[in-house]
């Protein structure tokens, strides 16, 4: 795994469904969830602070 993949496809496969849907809305859609959930597990895995995630997860006030 990379520094910024801990999930595996078959693990994001189980976490997908639960994750609120973007569909129907009217406005604009949600962004890239794994990104924000692989930028949470790596917070707590690294035990920083928000303000220190990688710019890579997003920025960290929508992580």
């Amino acid at each position: 795994m990379s520094r910024t993949s801990d999930l595996t496809d078959g693990q994001w496969a189980r976490i997908q469904p639960l994750l609120p849907s973007s569909d129907g809305r009217r406005v604009r859609p949600f962004r890239d969830d794994r990104r924000g959930v692989e930028g949470i597990i790596y917070r707590y895995r690294s035990r920083i602070a928000w303000r220190d995630v990688p710019a890579e997860f997003g920025l960290w006030q929508t992580i």
